[in-house]
This record gives C-alpha cells, sequence and structure tokens, in this order.
C-alpha cells in the first residue's frame, strides 16, 4: 500500500509539474516548482485524510470525519492563490495563475483519492483552458493597458479619451492630477484603458498624435 501512495504522489506532481510549466512559459510568478508543490502536498494531505488514522478509527467509540483534511486543504490553497493576485496601477493581475493555484490543488487531492483518471482528465482539460482557448480567442480577447501622460492643456486630456473611444477601446480608469509651477499649470492624466491583445503600438500611435501638446507618455 505505501507504494501505492508514492505512486499517487509521483502522479500528483508530474500533473502539477506540467501546468505548472505553462506557467513558467508564461513567466508568470508562480511556475512549475510551485505548481509542482501544490499538487503534490495536497495529495499527501488527502492521503493522510483518508488513511492516516485507521488505527484510531478501530478503536471502540471513536468516529472521526475522513474529509476533515481535505476540506481545509480547500480552504487553505486560497491563501496561496490570493498571493499570486496583484493589484499594480491600477490593474488587476495573477487571476489566471491562481485559478491554475486552486485547480491544480483539486488535481492533487484527487490523485490523492486514487481517482488517477478523473485527476489525468482534469490536468488534461487544465491545459486545454490555458493553451488552446487563449490560441483560440486571442483575437477577440481584451487585454488592459496603463496610460500615463501629462499636458499644459486641459482639452487635450478631453481629446485623448475621445480617440480612444473611436479606436474601440474602452477607458476602465481615469484619474487626472493638476500640478501648479510658478510659470505654468500641467495636467498628470493616468488611464487604464482595455482593448484588443497586441493594441499597445496602436496605443503609441495614437498618443505620438498629440505629441505637440503631451510629454513623458507611456504605456504599460
Amino acid at each position: 500500500m505505501a507504494w501505492e501512495f508514492v505512486l499517487r504522489l509521483l502522479v500528483a506532481g508530474i500533473l502539477g509539474a506540467l501546468i505548472g510549466l505553462d506557467r513558467e512559459y508564461r513567466a508568470k510568478e508562480a511556475g512549475y516548482r510551485t505548481h509542482f508543490l501544490v499538487s503534490l502536498g495536497s495529495a499527501l494531505f488527502m492521503i493522510l485524510s483518508q488513511y492516516g488514522f485507521m488505527e484510531i478509527i478501530e478503536h471502540r467509540g471513536v468516529s472521526l470525519d475522513p474529509s476533515r483534511i481535505a476540506s481545509q486543504v480547500v480552504t487553505g490553497i486560497g491563501f496561496i492563490g490570493a498571493g499570486t493576485i496583484i493589484f499594480q496601477k491600477q490593474i488587476v493581475r495573477g487571476l489566471t495563475t491562481a485559478a491554475g493555484i486552486w485547480v491544480t490543488a483539486g488535481i492533487g487531492m484527487t490523485i490523492g483519492a486514487g481517482m488517477y483518471f478523473v485527476g489525468v482528465s482534469a490536468a488534461i482539460l487544465t491545459l486545454v483552458g490555458l493553451e488552446l482557448l487563449t490560441y483560440l480567442f486571442k483575437s477577440i480577447g481584451m487585454k488592459s493597458a496603463y496610460i500615463e501622460f501629462s499636458t499644459s492643456k486641459r482639452d487635450v486630456v478631453t481629446l485623448v479619451r475621445e480617440r480612444f473611444m473611436a479606436c474601440n477601446y474602452v477607458i476602465a480608469s481615469y484619474q487626472m492630477e493638476q500640478v501648479n509651477h510658478e510659470q505654468a499649470t500641467t495636467y498628470q492624466v493616468t488611464m487604464v484603458v482595455k482593448g484588443r491583445k497586441g493594441g499597445e503600438r496602436e496605443l503609441f500611435s495614437i498618443l505620438h498624435d498629440f505629441h505637440d501638446d503631451i510629454s513623458l507618455y507611456k504605456v504599460e
């Protein structure tokens, strides 16, 4: 039985590492090592939950819920997932990685329970979701971009916003700060716009059209 447990841990670790390789390829913070450990640890806790207290249960009057440890894994993995979510410059990043860690934990628990076919199928579907869906819907997918520029003309801000909307960009958030100097007043503007993936060059082009009126512009 011990070798069966080792096999479960091995399979769970391999499946987790495969999902992590996809995240590593896309330069995400949680890579193959993180996913390997999450899946392996989840399988280990699942085995412990099912079989770790068999001798105690055999005693008369002792009643234990074998799912209690597994349920805590589901709750606890949320802390690791939350750690991969970053709110930076008004843009939320890391949601897909957090969801990947969450489902990797589920795969590890499934393999730990001895449900090989279900666990392998879930891993395959996860990889399909991460890669195939990205390829199929890349033309209609939207991506957020952080834009920052300064200008001395307040009307230019409105013109830039209207130009973005005319090019089918959605302004998710917008902030303008007035900075008073001794000789003039400037406006520091930050925007988060959503548009089709790969549209950074077009955003630069739009801002460049206003190069006489704006300065220090950048797109991230």
